[in-house]
This record gives C-alpha cells, structure tokens and sequence, in this order.
C-alpha cells in the first residue's frame, strides 16, 4: 500500500474539501501525513476559511485514516490516488483531476479508448432509439461507453453497451456505495460486473444536484469525446459538453427533429460547431479509433502476466473454435464473471477472438 495513501483518501472525505483545497493542503503542508498531524494552531495559521478549519479539526478529531481505508477496503471498494499506476490515464490529463477515485468494478487499460454518451433524462423515443443505435455500434468498435447512470439517456446508453457486450463505466454524483436513482439498482450491479462505477466523492456522500457539474467533468474526462444524442437547451448535458470542449476533448451531438424541445439542446450544439453523428463513423473517424487500438493493444500486451495467460488458455479451450455466450464461457472455465470479460476484452484487442454483440463471443 502507498504509505500516503490512507491520509490522502481520509482528506479527500472531509466535508468542504474539494480538489483546490485537497491541492492547497498537499503544497502548505508538503505531505498529507504532516497535514493529519499538524496541531490546531498550524491548521488556525493556514489560508483555509473559518468553516473549513472547523469541519477539518472536527472530522481529524473522530476519524483515524488506517481505518477509514480498511473500511473503504471492506465494502469491496477500490481508492486510485492521481499518482497511482492504475488511475485512469485520460482523466489524470485533465487540470482539475479529483486527486482520490473511489472504484467499485474494473477499470482497464482499454478503457481509455472510450466515449462519454450523454443525454436528456427526459428522453423521447427518438433520443432512445439512436442512443441504442449508436452505442451498440461504437461497443463493436471496441470503445467503451462512459455515462452518469441517471435516468434517461444515460441509463439506456449503459444498458445497450452491456447488451451489445461491451464495456461500460457510470460517473456518479454520489459516493460509490449509494445508488442513484434506486431504481437502476439492477444497472448498478450489471455494470460493476461488466466495467465500473466511480466516484470522487467519499462513502456515504448523498447526491445534490450541486454535485453534478463535478461529476461531469469525470465523465468528459475520463474520455476521448463526448457524444450528445438527445438533449433540451437547459441539460446539464450541454454543460458536460462545454466541459469537454475545455478539457480539449471532441464534442459530438445527434441532429434532433427541429420541431422537438428535446432536440433544442443539440442542434444548438450544431449551430456551434461541434461534430455532427449520423452514423458510428463520424465519431471514428475524427477520433482515430483504429490508430489509437493498435496503441492500446501494445500497452496491454505489455501488461499481460501469467494469471491473465492461465483465463485466455481457459477461454479458448472452452470457445473450442466456436462460438458461446459469456454465461457459458464462465460456466465452462469456473473462472469469475469480472475476470472472464476483462481477459475477453483484451483478447478481442490483440485479435485472438471476436465480439459478435449481446453477450456472444467467438474465435
């Protein structure tokens, strides 16, 4: 375990402390560890307002670092601090990283080929079906599809990658171990199994709707672009956009019926210049997928390790040139559902097998 890394992630869960005072903290005191053991007259001394004094002596007075991780560890929660090797590549790019990521699912290397989808929560017909259309084409490209898991768009974007058999990742406006809306409880799990769920904020913390522009930036973040399919003129979705666009990120959106307030949002967002989406290759094209595959692909062979050998072997012994459901596979090998589709997903990128939609996989 990085020594530092309790203080980092116990900081990062005190009330009023977000990224610019996480990273005012970390240059006054020069490490974490001092800061946690600072005596309160240096805290008084510090630049912080008096309501950020208050609540950081209060929660140094009842929480013990070690055992807010072990915790954290405990509810099967995984913490990446910006520093760490498996903290994702893409949003450790953009200038306002959260310095602590709470993970609960898998994030892999080949995760950073993904595209966030966002949408209306309020969504027609029309926003679903192209929604589903498109995300089901950009999972047979290999991308994986990154949302906020609320109602609407979002929900049917994480519900077609993981019916076309891909990967997925939901941003929440929460803590990891809270689900929002309660009813994607199901969702939650799926994607957990297939991808995972990540979170700047630490357990236990509720969603507000203060909480979504943060969480928006993760979503642009954690991505190459970010494809808008549906959205009225006052979505947040439109903001995710804007915050793409600062981050230097591609910004795509679907035309919408002129006729349709739901579609104000992105032809607005046409109006302006981003990249309009008829079809998956407007998205391909401009970000480079196939080029940044072959790059990707290199940087997961060189990671793979004799574990990840022992699950390929398994997997096409039980594909036996053929082709089955993930289901079976799993059945076949005995091997964890998480480790099944991550080594079929790297398999995919170095060409051994094939991803045919909805779950099948062959050679």
């Amino acid at each position: 375990m990085n020594n530092d890394l309790p203080y980092l992630v116990a900081t990062s869960a005190i009330p009023g402390v977000g990224t610019a005072t996480f990273n005012y903290l970390l240059k006054h005191f020069k490490t974490l560890k001092k800061f946690w053991e600072a005596d309160r007259e240096e805290i008084n001394k510090s630049k912080l307002d008096s309501r950020t004094r208050q609540s950081v002596l209060e929660f140094r007075a009842k929480v013990d670092p070690k055992v807010y991780l072990e915790t954290v560890y405990g509810r099967g929660i995984k913490v990446y601090s910006v520093d760490d090797r498996d903290y994702p590549q893409n949003l450790r790019r953009i200038s306002d990283a959260p310095p602590v990521l709470y993970v609960k699912g898998q994030i892999l290397t080949q995760d950073d080929l993904a595209i966030g989808v966002v949408g209306a929560r309020y969504a027609t017909v029309y926003g679903r079906q192209v929604t589903e259309k498109l995300v089901a084409d950009l999972v047979a490209r290999g991308l994986t599809i990154v949302s906020g898991m609320a109602r609407g768009i979002d929900s049917f974007a994480h519900k077609a990658a993981l019916e076309a058999g891909g990967r997925t990742i939901a941003v929440l406006g929460s803590g990891v171990d809270l689900i929002y809306p309660p009813e994607n409880k199901g969702l939650y799990e799926a994607i957990i199994k297939n991808g995972a769920v990540v979170s700047e904020f630490p357990l236990g913390f509720p969603s507000v709707p203060s909480n979504f522009p943060a969480r928006n930036r993760i979503i642009s973040g954690l991505s190459l672009g970010v494809l808008v399919t549906e959205a009225a003129i006052d979505s947040g979705s439109l903001i995710t956009a804007g915050q793409a666009a600062e981050q230097g990120r591609e910004v795509f959106a679907v035309p919408g019926p002129i006729n349709s307030k739901m579609s104000a949002g992105v032809n607005k967002l046409l109006k302006e210049g981003v990249h309009p989406v008829t079809e998956v290759l407007d998205v391909l094209e401009v970000l480079r997928v196939e080029t940044l595959k072959r790059q990707i692909k290199v940087k997961v062979e060189s990671q793979s390790d004799s574990n990840k050998s022992k699950s390929e072997t398994a997997i096409l012994k039980s594909l036996d040139g053929g082709t089955k459901h993930v289901d079976k596979i799993v059945s076949d090998t005995g091997l964890a559902i998480d480790k099944v589709t991550a080594a079929l997903s790297m398999m995919e990128l170095r060409g051994l097998i094939k991803n045919y939609g909805s779950g099948v996989w062959g050679t």
